[in-house]
């Protein structure tokens, strides 16, 4: 489960500056994008028991 949960974290830290960038760009269409994947994360998080929040 280590490798598991370090992957998550990196993973939501990574789209999380994704979305910050695409948010100081004003696109509108990689914002959605990303936090899509952002929920998608969380959930998978939640689901295994990791909480990220």
């Amino acid at each position: 489960m280590g490798e598991f949960f370090a992957e998550i974290k990196v993973r939501i830290s990574e789209t999380r500056g994704a979305l910050q960038s695409a948010q100081a760009a004003g696109d509108e269409f990689l914002v959605d994008t990303h936090t899509s994947e952002l929920e998608d994360l969380y959930r998978i998080a939640a689901r295994n028991g990791i909480d990220c929040a």
